[in-house]
């Protein structure tokens, strides 16, 4: 073996693990890195591509996109000092939805660490408690196995970021690069199947369940495509009702008479009902956080509970179980129809505990009113959805009001189409990641419904697209306000909008003809169908600045610190008839 340079040994290793696209933006810290690839593409013909974004943070959702669409981890390389510090939102956000991605940072010379050298900032200590691990490399003999033990750590087990730190004068020195066998981690080994006892017990439980559900997470996304089929038929077999946290969209078709839709602070009526209800809850990689508990000593008093999650720290966190299963959940899930076919158990009878599913169903708690032409946002995503969902988009969106719309109004049948900043609520999520699924999927119809605050976090990243001629949709439910902002300021603060009111908004159209995009206006309900085919007519990037009803609110809602029996309803909230409340929403 040759000796090579530290960068050329980053180049080979990511080039033998697969890796075709890098995120990135370069600096002085990470050259010797962005020259090896440069002289890597002339010989290999493009085979390893590298995206420049505008913002490193951007780098990591655009990321993060690409790995939630595609199933393959997602691949950062930034500079030290800002360029590290600017992608720690996005790795923070990765952590907390479970996100497998490698973050390669620059660092100054090893001679120069701790002296407070020009951009020298220690990202080992920043990111320590937002990565899964992070490294310092300080010797280039290292660097190769420490680039495949990354990798391995990222993507397995419960899937998430780490951060590979690397100084400028190691990238320069030299040392042999063997690419290694099977990585076998001398302490990090999580357990893939589940005691085949728990697996008997938990098949029991549903077997005897009179008021059974499956609340599932987005732990089955990650666990495979195979994960959603099992999930399907463990649902048929078991007749149990399903419902999903955000993250667990398209898990399971939205269409299915067994779907409940999501739980939790803007779930449905029915699935905050029957969580409450339940006799037996059966967790299935979710995690129980509080945006899907809400109160926790009235969250599903009355049900038996069981946790299947590969992550051991996630089960008695928050809520304690009957029956702790740490497992990969589609293995554990394909043990569990194994067993029941075995046992040749038949289908319970559920009878009574659909009726009542069917009651609180009868609530039609996604209802909304209809004002004149204006447009309401539950309406403008409905009709989004009519006009794009056998196409099979892929759906990305900011945070805040349209990111909840979203999730309540736009149906999704398959996993991996469905693409948010869920733990960390991270504003200027959507476009690059829309960015990165497009890059993984060229040839998808790829939209990112937006909020016309959240879209300028990132607004920059017009420009990638631009760049690699990428057809990115972004629909903007635009009300003016930073909606949940004041959603929240309009329950709890007496309607005193302390900065919520997004002032000074660009001219939407021409901000995206500026940066070559095609703009769209749509200002009454009447040019819903139209705009909405306009877009989807064109072949490269469009933004719609769709004009909403202003101080439209989410519902249903669960106040925070309050039970699922305290939900508010829209009907609470806002007749359909034309009175001052009403035309104030205009």
């Amino acid at each position: 073996m040759t000796e090579k340079s530290g960068a050329d040994i980053l180049v080979e290793a990511l080039c033998d693990l697969g890796v075709e696209v890098v995120f990135g933006y370069p600096g002085g810290a990470v050259l010797p890195i962005y020259d090896a690839m440069f002289r890597y593409a002339e010989k290999s013909g493009g085979r390893l591509r590298h995206i420049l974004v505008r913002h490193e943070q951007a780098a990591t959702h655009a990321a993060e996109g690409y790995a939630r669409a595609t199933g393959k981890p997602g691949v950062v390389l930034v500079t030290s000092g800002p360029g590290a510090t600017n992608a720690v939102t996005g790795i923070t956000d990765a952590l907390l939805d479970s996100i497998p991605m490698i973050v390669i940072t620059g660092q100054v010379p090893t001679a120069l660490i701790g002296t407070d050298a020009f951009q020298e900032a220690d990202t080992v200590g920043i990111t320590r408690h937002c990565t899964k691990h992070n490294y310092l490399v300080k010797d280039p003999a290292r660097l190769g196995a420490v680039i495949h033990e990354a990798f391995h750590i990222a993507t397995s087990g419960r899937p998430g970021p780490v951060v590979i730190d690397i100084p400028k004068d190691v990238q320069v020195a030299t040392a042999k690069y063997a690419k290694p066998g099977p990585i076998q981690h001398k302490t990090y080994r999580p357990r893939i199947k589940a005691d085949p006892r728990e697996i008997e017990q938990v098949v029991d439980m549903l077997a005897a369940a009179e008021r059974p559900i499956l609340y599932t997470g987005g732990g089955i996304i990650n666990s495979g495509p195979a994960a959603s089929q099992l999930l399907r038929e463990l649902a048929r077999i078991s007749g149990a009702p399903v419902t999903s946290t955000l993250m667990g969209l398209g898990a399971f078709p939205a269409s299915s008479d067994q779907f409940l839709g999501m739980l939790g602070m803007h779930g449905t009526y029915e699935a905050n009902m029957a969580m409450n209800q339940a006799d037996l809850v059966i967790a299935l990689g979710s995690r129980f956080d509080d945006r899907v508990t809400g109160r926790l000593d009235a969250f599903s008093p009355n049900s038996r509970k069981v946790h299947i999650d590969i992550d051991r720290s996630s089960v008695n966190k928050n809520v304690r179980v009957d029956l702790p299963i740490i497992a990969d959940v589609g293995h554990a899930m394909e043990d569990m129809v194994r067993v029941w076919k075995a046992r040749q158990h038949p289908k319970p009878d559920t009878g009574d505990w659909w009726r009542r599913i069917a009651g609180w169903r009868a609530v039609n708690c996604l209802s909304f009113p209809e004002i004149g032409d204006a447009i309401m946002p539950q309406r403008a995503v409905r009709a989004l959805w009519e006009a794009t969902h056998a196409r099979d988009p892929i759906i990305t969106t900011e945070v805040g009001q349209h990111q909840m719309w979203a999730a309540q109004h736009f149906g999704f049948e398959k996993p991996n189409k469905w693409l948010t900043s869920g733990g960390l609520g991270t504003m200027g999520y959507g476009l690059p990641a829309a960015i990165g699924a497009q890059i993984g999927n060229p040839n998808a119809l790829v939209i990112d419904i937006a909020g016309e605050a959240s879209i300028q976090m990132n607004i920059q990243e017009l420009a990638t697209a631009t760049q690699y001629r990428l057809p990115v949709k972004i629909f903007i439910l635009n009300n003016e306000y930073m909606g949940m902002v004041r959603q929240w300021q309009e329950l709890t603060y007496e309607s005193r909008y302390a900065e919520s009111y997004s002032d000074s908004l660009p001219d939407f159209v021409k901000l995206g003809e500026a940066y070559g995009w095609k703009g769209i206006r749509i200002e009454q309900r009447g040019e819903l169908e139209h705009g909405i085919q306009a877009m989807l007519d064109h072949d490269g990037p469009v933004i719609v600045d769709c004009r909403v009803a202003k101080l439209a609110n989410c519902f249903p809602m669960i106040p925070s610190g309050a039970a699922h029996t305290d939900m508010i309803l829209q009907a609470n909230e806002v007749s359909g008839t034309m009175d001052d409340e009403a035309k104030a929403l205009v």
